[in-house]
């Protein structure tokens, strides 16, 4: 028989990202997009028998910050091995364009500040082939990697790029600022981008220690931007903010939309000061649904955390005078001077100093510790915090964390979650998730390289929420390949991917679900001058298929790169 297709997939459960119930059938590709699902006549030129296993939309990630990443690498690794296929970059108002040549070195370091991005990597890694945002989009065209890629404005480099110095020290904004910081928000619309990021909250500063200059932007700056989105006619807005007086900010936010027409995301957490207030915000959000306004909440499904390690940025011991003498000793030095026992017991015997809360308070609460192990448990319980298992061993939280953190010849990882675990309970989070007017996000994939690893986030909302939950109820499998799929994809326009459905792009994964497993985060120093970072693998995923190329087999690369630069919103197909 003539081959009718490019591809044919036998024989699969096939999870359409609907929501709507599993079947068994054959999908078909031809010319990079779905021909036909379920029952027909035809064979592919290559055919992927998936019998026993899942196939589903690729994933789309709408929170992470591969602004940098994909000006060097063509693997947008680790979301690649996650199912992702398309990600959406810029988030958190912090990226490299627009930006004059003597900004650059601004622009790096609120990255590396507010990201965790070391400053060498992105001076070697940054070819910095472009000023404004539209060839900056140019130059992101001519990539080629291994998944898809879009490109929001952020505010931080178009404040600093309008008023200089001025924006670098969050002066207002004159009206012949905010007109022009428009019209090149206007261009970057219609050049392609997806949209426009801004950040209000504290905890994004530089790597100086100063804040991000939007962090003050008053209400005329964020509408006259947003009206620079409604002449262009697209783009979605999406903030970060501390919310310091939630009905002030979210009502400013919901005014935007009024005005502009625009749709708004905001990320959405639980914080331990206030572990509630996520209810009031998801009770202003429901209101403002109700009324038509198009605005949804970033959500996350797990506890968001700091990873400690002796490979990582921060230890338990960072800031003990003991370990800053041997702080910059290579790995195999620090085991060695931290197994000696003189050594271990004077530092041992100190406490962390410095104002900083983080050195004084976080970096030394062991009861809201746990112990990094394969595959990572994301949902324990305060009986397996640091604190706990130092008191049934009998010896103190510090040595037990630092014996641990000596495992692996100094690999051992512990896992600190400040957001989203209040109580050690994800019965918020779920709450969030299941409410109509959230999206799945928060990745920060390409991010936070030396204390953060959520890359993995699809991964986990599998393994975790569809199948090995004990601690309450669990997720249909459907609706939580829905939630990353065709949802995250709608959320910010781009309606031709995230469904298996003749028409749209052929982006999939087959998936052995029963063997789907989750590793522990490790460090790779593979970065622009050596720099590490943070990765995370996963077993299970059989292929993932990106414009109907394969390109990765039982997570392992094939050859093809079919990512290219989505420019702005696409129709449904």
């Amino acid at each position: 028989m003539t081959a009718g297709y490019d591809l044919v997939i036998r024989g699969g459960t096939v999870v359409d990202g609907s929501g709507n119930e599993r079947f068994d059938g054959d999908v078909a590709i031809r010319d990079g997009r779905i021909a036909a699902v379920g029952a027909f006549a035809g064979s592919g030129a290559e055919e992927i028998d998936a019998r026993g296993r899942l196939v589903t939309p690729g994933f789309v990630d709408i929170h992470t910050h591969y602004d940098g990443q994909v000006t060097w690498d063509d693997r947008l690794q680790p979301s690649s091995w996650h199912g992702v296929t398309t990600v959406v970059m810029g988030n958190c108002g912090v990226g490299f364009a627009p930006c004059r040549a003597d900004d650059r070195d601004r622009l790096i370091r609120l990255m590396e500040g507010v990201e965790d991005i070391p400053f060498p990597v992105l001076t070697e890694g940054l070819p910095w082939n472009w000023q404004d945002f539209p060839s900056y989009l140019d130059a992101l065209a001519a990539r080629r990697t291994d998944i898809d890629f879009a490109a929001q404005l952020p505010h931080a480099a178009l404040r600093v790029n309008v008023m200089g110095e001025r924006g670098t020290n969050r002066e207002p904004a004159s009206d012949a600022d905010i007109a022009a910081m428009a019209a090149q928000a206007e261009a970057a619309m219609r050049a392609g981008a997806l949209g426009f990021t801004t950040s209000r909250t504290l905890n994004h500063r530089t790597s100086d220690g100063q804040p991000t200059p939007t962090l003050t932007a008053a209400e005329d700056e964020l509408q006259g931007i947003a009206q620079g989105l409604k002449r262009a006619g697209s783009g979605v807005l999406q903030f970060v903010t501390d919310f310091p007086d939630p009905l002030a900010e979210f009502g400013m936010m919901r005014r935007l939309v009024e005005r502009s027409g625009r749709p708004l995301s905001f990320s959405l957490v639980q914080a331990d000061r206030a572990p509630d207030a996520w209810k009031m915000l998801l009770g202003l959000l429901e209101a403002a649904t109700a009324d038509g306004l198009e605005m949804r909440a970033q959500v996350a499904g797990r506890p968001v955390g700091i990873m400690l390690g002796l490979e990582l940025t921060l230890n338990p011991f960072s800031f003990h005078p003991s370990y800053r003498e041997i702080a910059k000793l290579p790995l195999t030095e620090r085991v060695a001077a931290l197994r000696d026992p003189a050594f271990r017991a004077r530092l041992l015997a100190e406490e962390a100093v410095g104002e900083n809360p983080m050195a004084r308070d976080t970096l030394t609460n062991f009861a809201r510790m746990w112990l990094i192990t394969t595959p990572p448990d994301y949902e324990q319980t305060a009986e397996t915090t640091v604190a706990a298992r130092a008191a049934h061993a009998g010896v103190s939280p510090a040595a037990y964390a630092l014996d641990h953190l000596l495992s692996g010849d100094g690999r051992g990882m512990i896992y600190l979650p400040f957001l989203n675990y209040s109580n050690d309970s994800l019965v918020p989070a779920l709450a969030m998730m299941q409410h109509k007017d959230t999206v799945l996000g928060l990745s920060d994939g390409g991010a936070h390289v030396g204390t953060i690893c959520d890359g993995s986030f699809p991964t986990s909302m599998l393994v975790h929420w569809t199948r090995d939950r004990t601690r309450g109820p669990k997720l249909p499998l459907e609706w939580v390949i829905k939630a990353q799929s065709a949802d995250t994809a709608a959320a910010v326009g781009l309606h031709d991917r995230g469904l298996l459905r003749p028409g749209y792009k052929a982006d999939l994964n087959i998936i052995d679900y029963d063997r789907l497993t989750l590793h522990a985060p490790e460090v790779r120093f593979d970065l622009p001058a050596g720099g590490k970072r943070l990765v995370q693998r996963a077993d299970g995923y059989a292929a993932t298929i990106v414009s109907g190329q394969v390109t990765y087999r039982h997570g392992t690369a094939t050859s093809a790169l079919p990512g290219r630069l989505v420019r702005g919103g696409r129709k449904p197909a």
